[in-house]
């Protein structure tokens, strides 16, 4: 079976799903839906399970409708509550998701209240757990391995790559080397490499940037419609009207896997700051490039990022501003702060467009 690539949108009242099934008979279609859930069937597509952000109901006034020329079913739901407006539409990664992976509930718990499941939920135990059998280990030979990545819930990833870190990061031995010497090497690498003569010629000479600064990529037009509409209406709109996935973006997001991470609050401050960090790269590689990708994107973004370059894990916005600042002016060709407040402002309208 094929899921199909499909976009959901909403007015007050409906909820419209769009499925595109080229090569299905408009025919022999099925299509079940109650409450939170919606599944479509039609051979070859099936769209096992959609799990929506609000109820829908089965009153008399949904429709469905095919366009054989585009090969597309267009489905509108009525709304259980009239006017309540369901979010991330956009988030097809999260649709997609079976309910119990999209529940809030830490995973420790769960497996701490086992007890306390009722007989028909014990019967849905899911056994396939990878097993790994257990070897001793004497404590004094495992090694002190400090942690990095995402949350900092990663070790002993480098280990084996020694040879080849140079072209993934910049600090040496990672897994021996606490954060707080992490960033004393960091900081001696941006000092010595720092040329002032390169900083003053771009300072000087600054037609190229100028024109660089000139362009405006896609969230700056998304971000003047949503500010337009915030003034009309204080209700809320989706983000779908503002950022418009491309359809390769929107098969992404379908094979995307539904992660949950049992994050305390320290380790999702870490998480949420390494995320500025990292559109801010973004954001400076998008505009010196008028939006176009090269062979040294992905150079560009890793080198601006401390949290990818030398795996940083930052305690405060100041620090990343900071940190991507004198980045800016040490790495890449262009080396001027103007670039640097546009990388600031354009990631904060990034994030004012939601998630």
């Amino acid at each position: 079976m094929i899921t199909p690539a499909f976009e959901l949108t909403q007015d007050p009242d409906f909820l419209t799903i769009i499925i595109k099934v080229p090569y299905a008979r408009a025919s022999e279609f099925d299509v079940y839906f109650e409450g939170e859930d919606f599944k479509f069937y039609a051979k070859p597509y099936f769209l096992r399970q959609l799990t929506l952000p609000g109820r829908i109901v089965e009153d008399g006034r949904e429709k469905a409708s095919y366009d054989t020329d585009k090969g597309t079913f267009t489905i509108r739901l009525p709304k259980e509550i009239p006017g309540q407006y369901f979010e991330g539409l956009d988030m097809l990664t999260s649709l997609l998701a079976p309910k119990k992976s999209r529940s809030a509930k830490p995973l420790v718990e769960e497996i701490a209240a086992s007890a306390e499941l009722s007989e028909e939920e014990e019967e849905e135990f899911d056994w396939e757990i990878e097993q790994i059998p257990y070897e001793e280990s004497a404590e004094s030979t495992l090694p002190l391995q400090y942690r990095y990545g995402f949350g900092n819930l990663r070790s002993g990833v480098f280990q084996r790559l020694q040879d080849e870190l140079s072209d993934v990061i910049d600090i040496r031995d990672p897994d021996q080397t606490p954060v707080d010497e992490r960033r004393r090497k960091r900081l001696a690498a941006e000092a010595a490499k720092f040329e002032p003569d390169h900083y003053l010629a771009d300072f000087f000479e600054d037609e190229a940037i100028q024109h660089v600064l000139k362009y405006k990529p896609w969230w700056v037009d998304a971000h003047k419609k949503m500010i337009a509409l915030q003034r009309e209406s204080h209700q809320e709109h989706d983000t779908h009207t503002f950022v418009v996935f491309s359809e390769e973006e929107r098969e992404q997001l379908r094979k995307f896997t539904n992660k949950s991470y049992l994050l305390d609050k320290r380790s999702r401050h870490h998480v949420y700051l390494g995320l500025i960090d990292i559109l801010l790269a973004y954001c400076y590689e998008i505009c010196v490039n008028e939006g176009d990708k090269n062979v040294e994107s992905s150079w560009n973004i890793r080198k601006l990022s401390a949290t990818l370059c030398w795996l940083e894990s930052f305690t405060s916005v100041h620090d990343v501003l900071v940190s991507f600042g004198r980045r800016v002016l040490c790495y890449p060709l262009h080396r001027h702060f103007g670039l640097v407040t546009r990388a600031f402002n354009d990631t904060v309208m990034i994030l004012q467009l939601g998630k």
